[in-house]
């Protein structure tokens, strides 16, 4: 069994295992857990860290805890062998998905857990896993306690975008992150739909995210409306819009289709794959922020942003700022992050 001496942030020693400035020293682990509950776009942001991983220790086992939502999207990713799927339930029934949990870790031993989620119920969740070195945050970014579920955190730092916060954990554990790779791929069937859709279509397809989860993101019906008639009469794109398939969002569809004068395809629905694969083929994404925006700059599709209440610098395309809208954020900080360059 590994003893970890000392508690201080950033500088933990563990016998056979040196996570500290030095890196990870000795044999690579033989399994990894990554604790990333639910957001799509965190999702995203996992996978370079997940590649990267499978990338330095190809033998190693790395299983990931995670919300069915988010699992539709990676489900087949090459450099995960395992899913443990946290099914959310809401009051009493709660605490039923966390006893699934410890039920599914019992008899498990991970090397290495890596928390990348903030949050308590995450953090709950990292108490259940046995695994003898627990990598987490910082204290002063570790919200809702959540350092406490860790033994060895990584050493702090001021707010960054959040796909750079991610890699420091490869950082700390002396892995190279370049190249950033998020390794997201489709099926044979899924590149036959996707050939079968784009070739019914005869002009360039401009993909159009409309909502988020988060009314205080969301852009107005009207001006949607009218970008939509811009996009098709003076670009000759074809809209195509996605989403989710929430009553929120067909709502807002519905409004939007009223009032515009194109001539949309609606592709709203709870296909987070179909998602992927019209993204994937489109020439353009135009989206808040939201999942679809990062999905879109993991596969390499250029994406217009609209942001006016969180922090771009934290939460916009990764390092693909020339594809953002920035309009008075510096008047109405919204999230007050302070941030530090890339």
């Amino acid at each position: 069994m590994s003893v970890i001496s000392g508690s201080n942030d950033g500088g933990q020693t563990i016998e056979g295992r040196i996570v500290s400035g030095m890196g990870w020293q000795g044999p690579p682990p033989k399994e990894i857990c990554i604790v990333m509950l639910s957001a799509i776009g965190d999702a995203v942001h996992v996978l370079p860290v997940a590649t990267a991983l499978k990338r330095v220790w190809p033998q190693t086992r790395i299983t990931w805890v995670i919300q069915p939502a988010a699992m539709s999207m990676v489900k087949d990713h090459p450099a995960v062998d395992e899913f443990i799927i946290f099914h959310r339930r809401r009051g009493l029934s709660a605490w039923r998905g966390l006893h699934d949990i410890a039920k599914e870790m019992r008899g498990r031993q991970f090397d290495l857990l890596i928390g990348l989620q903030v949050y308590f119920k995450a953090g709950l969740i990292t108490a259940l896993a046995p695994a003898r070195i627990k990598l987490g945050f910082d204290r002063l970014r570790a919200r809702d306690g959540q350092w406490l579920f860790t033994n060895v955190r990584i050493p702090a730092r001021g707010q960054r975008h959040v796909q750079d916060q991610y890699l420091e954990f490869l950082e700390y554990l002396g892995i190279d992150t370049n190249p950033v790779e998020w390794g997201l791929t489709f099926t044979q069937n899924e590149r036959s739909l996707q050939a079968d859709f784009f070739e019914r279509i005869q002009r360039p397809v401009c993909a159009v995210a409309i909502s988020t989860s988060k009314t205080k993101k969301n852009w107005h019906v009207e001006g949607y409306a009218r970008v939509l008639e811009a996009l098709e009469r003076d670009h000759g794109f074809q809209p195509v819009i996605v989403g989710g398939g929430s009553m929120t969002e067909r709502r807002i569809a519905c409004e939007i289709l009223e009032q515009t004068e194109a001539q949309v395809i609606d592709k709203l629905g709870d296909d987070l794959r179909r998602l992927m694969w019209i993204i994937d083929g489109a020439v353009l994404l135009i989206s808040p922020d939201t999942g679809p925006l990062h999905i879109s700059r993991a596969l390499g599709t250029p994406v217009v942003s609209l942001f006016g209440h969180t922090n771009p610098k934290r939460s916009g395309p990764w390092r693909a700022f020339e594809d953002l809208i920035v309009d008075g954020y510096a008047d109405y900080p919204g999230e007050n992050y302070p941030l530090i360059p890339a």
